[in-house]
């Protein structure tokens, strides 16, 4: 905040930063996001097997020879690319439920790794979808309605699921 005031940004909108707002997105924003993605995406990857077997177990990823140290940086760098590149729509406060919420309710259903992140990516889509029709209908700020619409299909699912005794 304090760089970019000095950096002299103009309309700088600290609250937009806090929680989000999808018209502050300019086409730069846009490519930077892109690339952001196709970072994160080849490194994903690039490293899948040794991701799954360092969440799994970190001991048995080093007994099989997976440089522990150097798949936690390359998980930290995705991680701070992903949290950089949220900001802007999801918001700085937002971004940790974004991370998470997808991810777990992918997890309801999912049998392997790869299908619940194939799976939280489209829960992801979708609650950008839902949030923003619902931004649009109820005048409410983005990030926060993205967020409610992915916490209401989390919660529909479990219910849904507890009710079935899945």
């Amino acid at each position: 905040v304090i760089a970019m005031s000095l950096g002299g940004a103009t309309g700088f909108n600290l609250e937009s930063y806090l929680f989000g707002d999808i018209l502050t997105v300019s086409t730069a924003d846009l490519w930077l996001i892109a690339a952001g993605g196709v970072v994160v995406l080849a490194l994903l990857v690039w490293h899948w097997q040794s991701l799954v077997l360092m969440t799994v177990n970190r001991e048995l990823a080093i007994a099989e020879g997976v440089p522990a140290a150097r798949i936690e940086a390359v998980l930290m760098l995705m991680l701070a690319i992903v949290v950089a590149v949220s900001i802007r729509v999801v918001g700085v406060l937002l971004i940790t439920s974004m991370l998470i919420i997808p991810a777990a309710t992918a997890r309801l259903w999912s049998r392997t790794p790869q299908a619940m992140a194939v799976g939280a990516v489209g829960v992801g889509m979708l609650a950008v979808v839902l949030g923003l029709t619902m931004s649009m209908q109820l005048d409410t700020p983005s990030g926060p309605s993205i967020i409610s619409a992915a916490a209401v299909m989390f919660f529909s699912l479990s219910l849904v699921l507890a009710h079935r005794g899945d």
